[in-house]
């Protein structure tokens, strides 16, 4: 057998401390091919050969890893973070490996379950967990009749696990799935693509399969960029398909697919693809409770220490108070607030203040622990204007084709002046709105800093994305955005789709207006089609949405109303698309358009 052995084996400790760790790794990753010389034809098929050959990769490994036994058993002083040294015991760390490897790793007869001890006719029956315990005591029952524990345990007595040469190691409790290739690639590549190639060819012949495998590649090609999204030029048809292919692809398959296959294929995909992001939220979640425990554990130790009190600034503080007197002799009389008597403590000198996001840059500074985690989104306009655009709002209403911007601009400033007005655009005559004529500054792209935990993100779980408006994006062709639009910030009832709208940006720009900057964005709104998702993708769809005499609907935005970015997939009915649309063509195409609630876990919160 074969073992792909190339998979990550974890160590809870640092390499640097162990320097024969990497050569240990290296002396691993080696077995396999050792393990295909073994393999002769000849002796393939040979049971006593098959297991022989089982054993001696877990001897491998035992050997292997012997070096790195001491510190399993001996502890090591090391110094830690806080500047403390502590006594440390290592020990073996999760093996990630998909099920052909587990059951090699675990002794266990392919089909059985390497974590619980279910049988395999029902494997979803409450069952205990797998243990070392358990099956060294089978083994002593049992010592003379191994076929009964193949047969009604799933054990292969023959084999001895490498763990069991290694303190505190139980290899059921060390085993971790392999969630990129058993979940993501193995579903969805190696089941879910494949049946639908499968389906085509039966229902329509390979000939005219052909041709609609052909034009859902297009559809994939054709999808607009976005941020952290994987562009597929040739759609699915590479050669070699790798768990990282499997996952992007993932994320724009189901719209393309629709209109060639049947409603149940397609309610199928989106079934998985909900249960893979509800699979990795509830990963977060669990891991963010697991830290948070670990936070309070601290936090009661700090306290009985005494580390809580106070902050960095109290002895000097509190030696302060020693000088005092000294300062105040002449204003002991004085009002409150002089030096001699500190001014009394408000409500708001008690309680902390979160930090006020500006207009003009984040805050660079992080939120202390204290103030509770702001949710709110800031966007902020790239810091270098482009010098070859336009300086004016008549020059920039010719540049993007939106004639009347000044009126927009005229609207967007009363509304700015009269944040409470309930009128709509169309109700307020432009005589009472105010007009600017003087210089704006013109801005490619913009950045959007959000809370997001459960995507790639930094400290605090905070991200940032860029969002583009260019009339020439790398040299290639126009690209302009679409965003999420908070509409309903004062009810906080609706949340998700309810609360935003979809806009397309047209521009970003600033300008000032009675000493008052205002970065701005030209907006082109979308039209919600229906009160909710789609039955058979599980995504709203939205289209461009016109005024009454049929024209687009522009605006003229605070970039404070845009929340991030949202990425639109074009719907493409049952009709084959052209092949000379592009990426930049797709918004400007296409009619109908799906909210990607699948680009990335966020998207999925938001659009799920």
């Amino acid at each position: 057998m074969s073992v792909a052995l190339t998979r990550t084996l974890l160590f809870s400790w640092a390499s640097s401390l162990f320097p024969k760790v990497i050569d240990t790794l290296h002396c691993i990753s080696e077995i396999q091919g050792l393990s295909n010389i073994l393999a002769t034809k000849e002796h393939s098929s040979d049971t006593a050969f098959r297991m022989f050959r089982r054993q001696l990769f877990h001897s491998s490994l035992s050997m292997i890893l012997d070096p790195l036994k001491l510190a399993m058993t001996s502890p090591e002083v090391v110094k830690f973070g806080d500047g403390y040294y502590r006594r440390v015991i290592y020990g073996l760390g999760p093996y990630i490996a998909d099920y052909e490897e587990q059951a090699l790793l675990a002794c266990i007869v392919r089909g059985w379950c390497a974590r619980c001890q279910a049988t395999r006719k029902n494997l979803d029956d409450d069952a205990l967990l797998q243990c070392r315990e358990f099956t060294e005591a089978l083994l002593r029952e049992a010592a003379n009749s191994l076929a009964i524990l193949w047969d009604e345990y799933g054990i292969v007595g023959d084999l001895v696990p490498f763990t069991n040469d290694f303190p505190h190691a139980d290899i059921h409790q060390l085993i971790a799935p392999d969630i990129l290739h058993q979940l993501i690639k193995g579903c969805f590549k190696d089941h879910l693509v494949d049946w639908v190639e499968t389906y085509l060819k039966t229902q329509y012949g390979t000939k005219e399969a052909e041709r609609i495998l052909d034009d859902i590649d297009r559809r994939i090609a054709a999808i607009a960029p976005f941020t952290g999204l994987r562009r597929f030029p040739q759609g699915r048809g590479f050669k070699q398909w790798t768990g990282d292919d499997s996952k992007a692809l993932m994320k724009v398959y189901l719209p393309a697919i629709k209109g060639h296959v049947p409603a149940e294929i397609v309610r199928t995909f989106r079934a998985f693809l909900e249960f893979s992001y509800l699979f990795n939220a509830i990963g977060q979640m669990l891991l963010t409770n697991q830290r948070l425990d670990k936070l309070v554990s601290c936090r009661i130790d700090f306290a009985s220490r005494g580390m809580l009190e106070g902050t960095c600034l109290s002895a000097k503080l509190q030696s302060l108070r020693y000088l005092a007197p000294a300062f105040s002799t002449s204003n002991s009389g004085g009002a409150p607030g002089s030096v001699g008597e500190p001014a009394p403590l408000t409500h708001s000198d008690a309680q902390p203040s979160p930090p006020v996001a500006s207009t003009q840059a984040d805050n660079e500074e992080g939120i202390p622990d204290d103030l509770p985690m702001s949710l709110t989104g800031h966007v902020e306009l790239a810091r270098t204007r482009q010098g070859k655009r336009a300086r004016t709002i008549e020059a920039l209403a010719v540049e993007i084709g939106v004639p009347n911007l000044g009126s927009l601009l005229s609207q967007f400033l009363f509304y700015q002046q009269h944040p409470n007005d309930r009128r709509e655009p169309a109700e307020i005559p432009l005589t009472d709105c105010p007009r600017f004529e003087g210089s704006i500054s013109v801005f490619n792209s913009a950045s959007a800093r959000f809370y997001a935990p459960s995507d790639l993100s930094g400290l605090g779980g905070m991200r940032t994305e860029f969002i583009r408006s260019a009339p020439l994006w790398r040299n290639e062709a126009p690209r302009y955005d679409c965003v999420f639009v908070g509409t309903n910030s004062t009810d906080p009832s609706e949340t998700g789709m309810q609360a935003y709208e979809v806009a397309r940006v047209f521009s970003f720009f600033s300008f000032k207006y009675k000493g008052v900057r205002y970065p701005c964005a030209v907006i082109r709104w979308f039209d919600k089609i229906g009160d909710g998702p789609d039955e058979d993708t599980g995504m709203w769809m939205v289209r461009p949405s016109f005024l009454p005499n049929r024209s687009p609907n522009f605006s003229i935005i605070h970039t404070d109303a845009i929340y991030r970015a949202v990425h639109l997939i074009p719907v493409y009915g049952d009709q084959f698309i052209s092949r000379d649309i592009r990426p930049h063509h797709s918004y400007d195409t296409f009619h109908a358009f799906y909210v990607n609630k699948y680009a990335d876990h966020h998207a999925f919160e938001i659009a799920g």
